[in-house]
């Protein structure tokens, strides 16, 4: 009997959240995505929503590594909370590994852990699975799709992505890799779009730029900047269009304080020469000359905008 190839969902079809994807076959599994969902109104005293991971719990021992697309919440968030049941290495690039690494701490699971970072364009041999890592552009940096290859053919699993031909970073999406995927052939296409089904099609994030150019020229106000704490090329944008007006730029919120960090330490954002200052010190600025950079873009009550 020919080993079949199973494609199991423990979360994200239809739904906001709680990504994570299992791939199984010739009796081995690896998994793609570990992530979270934010509860509703209805849910109270809950902080967040995991998979459930009964099945992997159960199949521990057949499971040859974990696989993230990229470091946004829903892809991400339930990985301390599901390698205390299943523990298994980790595969991912460099920056998505950086937000990992600060969760793994936060937990004490630095020490237990197997972080693996690997490149867009090389491959990680899994068991009977080898997973071909492939560039693709996204609201967070170092976002990829990847290529599953097994004796069976060749699953693509996409991620979240966007086609963005002219990228903050200069990396565009690898559709040259994809096409040749195409004619060799693909057994299945998991893709996930956010409002696919709206006619049209999103914006380069270049245009947001221009944006906040046109914002700050003659504003004589406070500007208050509200943006998902992961969007490192916008806030970059926004770091740049401050200096650009001889504004100074102050950011708030955990998260953000937490990922500006990490990606000023890893080079995935260049902060221009004395930009940059303490939240505390901004109020003693003129307010011609402030900028505040904060997480709450969403409305989220505990956010910092919110406070």
């Amino acid at each position: 009997m020919a080993e079949k190839l199973k494609i199991i969902p423990l979360g994200g079809l239809d739904e906001i959240g709680k990504n994570m994807t299992a791939y199984e076959y010739g009796g081995e599994i690896i998994v793609v995505d570990c992530g979270m969902a934010f509860p509703g109104d209805d849910m109270y005293g809950i902080d967040c929503i995991i998979p459930d991971v009964t099945y992997l719990i159960k199949n521990r021992a057949r499971i040859r590594g974990l696989f993230i697309t990229h470091g946004h919440e829903d892809h991400v968030g339930a990985i301390p909370y599901v390698l205390k049941q299943v523990n298994m290495p980790i595969y991912c690039t460099r920056f998505t590994a950086g937000l990992i690494q600060l969760k793994l701490e936060e937990h004490g699971l630095v020490k237990s852990t197997k972080l693996i970072t690997v490149e867009p364009g090389k491959s990680v041999r899994a068991g009977k699975f080898t997973v071909e890592f492939i560039h693709v552009n996204h609201s967070i940096a170092d976002s990829v799709a990847f290529a599953i290859h097994t004796h069976m053919g060749t699953v693509v699993h996409t991620g979240d992505f966007k086609i963005d031909s002219t990228p903050i970073d200069g990396e565009v999406i690898d559709l040259a890799r994809l096409g040749e995927l195409g004619k060799e052939g693909v057994l299945a296409l998991c893709a996930d779009s956010t409002n696919v089904e709206r006619p049209g099609y999103t914006l380069s994030e270049r245009a947001v730029g221009q944006t906040f150019s046109r914002q700050f020229q003659g504003c004589d106000e406070r500007i208050i900047v509200t943006t998902f704490a992961s969007n490192v090329h916008r806030v970059q944008q926004v770091l740049t269009a401050a200096a650009a007006y001889g504004r100074k730029v102050a950011v708030t919120g955990r998260s953000m304080e937490n990922i500006m960090r990490v990606s000023t330490e890893l080079g995935y954002m260049k902060v221009p020469k004395n930009t940059l200052v303490d939240i505390n010190k901004i109020k003693s600025l003129p307010k011609n000359k402030q900028v505040i950079v904060t997480t709450g873009s969403q409305g989220e009550e505990m956010s910092a905008l919110y406070r």
